[in-house]
């Protein structure tokens, strides 16, 4: 059970700051962001002003911690259908943001000419990028590198000098993974 990203998406779609919801639980921030993150679980008195705090109901969460998608599967046939958008790129990602918290995974899809800008803000973090079909351009640092059908590279992020581009005449489908 995945209590905290619960916590954590219900704090933020209030938009409320982890220090607020400390102070009106009556623990330290500290705690709070343990809690969040997994690292330590809170009793449920502690747990029930929390909510209170958030302005949410206790059951609501664990219902919903105890209901997290365990397993997502993404069908082939699923990819005909996407719909993507002016910028070009589409990603299907395996599992919501409150469910990520080691990986993150998606299925790109690209058109021809566009590109996919790094993840921003992410540091000390590996990406995996396998090309499913068609072909990729990986610009990494002050190399490029052209990844085809079968290629795969494994590297470390670099959110200032990296970026995907398919420079194919067809939309390019690929599989990325990267650590949180």
């Amino acid at each position: 059970m995945d209590l905290g990203s619960v916590l954590r998406l219900k704090r933020k779609e209030k938009k409320m700051t982890l220090k607020a919801v400390a102070e009106k639980a009556g623990i330290s921030e500290g705690f709070l962001s343990q809690i969040e993150n997994n690292v330590n679980s809170p009793s449920v008195d502690t747990l029930m002003n929390i909510c209170s705090a958030i302005g949410c109901n206790a059951a609501e969460v664990i219902e919903k911690a105890q209901n997290q998608e365990r397993i997502a599967v993404i069908r082939k046939n699923d990819l005909s259908d996407v719909d993507i958008p002016h910028v070009g790129f589409a990603t299907r990602r395996f599992f919501p943001p409150e469910s990520r918290r080691t990986i993150d995974s998606a299925i790109l899809i690209i058109e021809p000419g566009k590109s996919i800008p790094a993840r921003k803000g992410v540091r000390n973090s590996q990406e995996v990028l396998c090309v499913i079909k068609g072909s990729l351009e990986l610009t990494y640092n002050r190399d490029v590198l052209t990844l085809n059908q079968g290629d795969t590279a494994h590297f470390w992020t670099l959110p200032d000098n990296q970026v995907v581009t398919n420079k194919s005449h067809y939309i390019t489908i690929a599989l990325w993974i990267g650590t949180m």
